[in-house]
């Protein structure tokens, strides 16, 4: 039987183009951010639907699967109320209220109830109580349900990203595929921007626009001539060190002004990687910070990936929170092979 997938939060289609890398019929992507939609269509094969998911009924999604397909709705809500970096709201109760996002997609998976469910996230949705009655939910209406915090570079993604990852099926038992790669073959930063044309910082690609790097102030840029690959800012002369770092509070913050390093993965890929000082975000060689190219193929975009059109003036701090958040694509093509591979051992099932 044919599949259909239908992916929520899509964003511009980290998850949806590794699913369609994998072989999944990816059918339609809903997303509030009008903005995703060229990055979104112009890379896949699925369509675009701008609304808000609190304000879309089950039956709707529903029918955007054709009939007779075997129905796979997958996605990550949006991840800022669970993430460390605001884990300061737990204090008294989620002051964002993003985390009900996963309660409503819950109850589309209950109204249409999809064979397969796909759902990735930030590591420490798992300890949340939005997160245990979801699985909860799913327990009741009779799925098997996987999940695993998963190390990003064991499957091929070139950042030590570290994710939630769930899987549920109607079908039988389902898990992830085992590591495709092992330690000694992580793709490392070198791997994959190694080749990119040299930029200076503030200067813009001639070929891709996207390959655009940040303006550095002359004391920034005398900062990151001073870093070495993996090193800190403690490896700067005195007079370059910022007064937060003389400070004992400062030896909390090792990552910031770094530079990243040939052969490894690449740190986290944040909203704000394209900022020299927003953590280990500079370039292994050159004086700069990371281009808005080289942070989406380190989220293993592919190199070509478009994500505006060529008339169209970049916003950096968008784009930037676009390509941070999304799903690194190879993660999401080990999703699809994963539900692929369940699928064919379930076909008699």
């Amino acid at each position: 039987m044919p599949n259909a997938v239908v992916d929520l939060f899509c964003g511009v289609g980290g998850l949806t183009h590794g699913l369609e890398l994998a072989g999944l019929n990816v059918v339609a992507g809903i997303d509030f951010e009008e903005s995703c939609r060229y990055a979104y269509e112009h890379n896949n094969n699925a369509n675009f639907i701008q609304r808000d998911i609190t304000m879309v009924e089950p039956a709707e999604i529903d029918a955007l699967f054709p009939n007779d397909t075997i129905k796979i709705l997958a996605g990550c809500a949006p991840c800022q109320p669970f993430s460390k970096y605001t884990s300061r709201y737990r204090k008294d109760g989620y002051k964002d209220d993003k985390w009900r996002l996963l309660y409503y997609f819950g109850d589309i998976i209950e109204e249409i109830h999809p064979e397969i469910v796909a759902m990735e996230n930030v590591p420490e949705l798992r300890s949340t109580d939005v997160f245990s009655d979801f699985v909860k939910k799913l327990y009741e209406h009779n799925y098997s349900v996987w999940y695993s915090v998963v190390f990003c570079p064991d499957y091929g993604v070139p950042q030590n990203r570290k994710r939630l990852v769930l899987l549920a099926s109607r079908l039988g038992n389902i898990s992830l595929i085992p590591a495709t790669h092992t330690p000694e073959e992580y793709v490392t930063v070198n791997d994959v921007i190694g080749n990119l044309p040299v930029l200076q910082a503030g200067q813009t690609d001639d070929v891709d626009p996207l390959h655009t790097s940040t303006r550095l102030s002359e004391k920034n840029l005398r900062r990151i001539q001073a870093s070495v690959p993996g090193g800190t800012w403690r490896d700067w002369p005195e007079e370059l060190q910022l007064k937060c770092h003389k400070k004992d509070s400062g030896t909390s913050y090792p990552s910031v002004y770094g530079r990243m390093e040939w052969d490894k993965p690449s740190p986290t890929i944040t909203t704000q990687f394209y900022g020299y000082g927003n953590g280990r975000f500079g370039h292994p060689e050159q004086n700069r910070a990371i281009s808005l190219r080289e942070g989406a193929i380190l989220q293993s975009f592919p190199p070509n990936y478009g994500f505006f059109q060529n008339n169209i003036s970049i916003n950096k701090r968008k784009l930037g929170i676009q390509i941070g958040n999304a799903v690194p694509v190879e993660l999401g093509r080990a999703i699809g092979v994963s539900i692929l591979n369940h699928l064919e051992e379930n076909a008699n099932g």
